[in-house]
């Protein structure tokens, strides 16, 4: 009877994280230091991701330079780095929504997407933080921590801190998604 209640909490728990976590960009974050909320799945269905937690005070923070970079490159072709502020590591994202986009824009001249300050490790990380930690077993370990969605909404590849956005490997990973067509269901 005990090995009965066991298999049908861990099927409910395991139904109920799929039914509740549903597709992987449906999630809604409001823009950073703005009020307009966005849908992710809505907004960047069949694009290329790069979803990456940053901060402001950081030995990684320049990689927003090569961020936006990468961003401008491959936006025409369907690609976009969605960025989410965080202060869970050493405090290094202090600042208020506002101090972050401003410091964002005038030091590094970013323009890819940015969202409302988040959590992205353990039982307070946001929603989209814990699905891609549980479906890539990674959860971000410090700032600039990068996971890679292809154009089907699936989470492919997750890159640490110290893989900078101009790594070779990186980029050859990025330009191989670029290469896929774009889903019917997704245009």
């Amino acid at each position: 009877m005990k090995v009965l209640k066991f298999v049908v909490l861990v099927l409910s728990l395991a139904a109920g994280s799929v039914h509740a976590g549903g597709a992987l960009l449906d999630q809604n974050y409001r823009e950073l230091a703005g009020k307009r909320v966005v849908n992710l799945q809505k907004a960047y269905a069949g694009k290329v991701l790069v979803v990456v937690n940053t901060a402001s005070k950081c030995g990684f923070t320049p990689q927003f330079e090569s961020l936006e970079a990468m961003h401008a490159r491959y936006k025409a072709r369907g690609f976009a780095v969605l960025g989410f502020p965080s202060n869970d590591f050493m405090g290094q994202d202090p600042g208020s929504e506002k101090q972050i986009q401003e410091f964002c824009t005038l030091t590094y001249g970013v323009k890819f997407p940015m969202f409302e300050k988040v959590h992205v490790k353990g039982a307070e990380a946001t929603p989209l933080y814990k699905r891609l930690a549980a479906e890539t077993g990674k959860a971000p370990g410090w700032n600039f921590h990068k996971y890679l969605i292809d154009r089907n909404g699936r989470v492919v590849a997750n890159f640490g801190s110290r893989t900078s956005p101009t790594d070779p490997a990186f980029v050859a990973r990025v330009e191989a998604l670029l290469e896929q067509p774009i889903p019917e269901s997704r245009k």
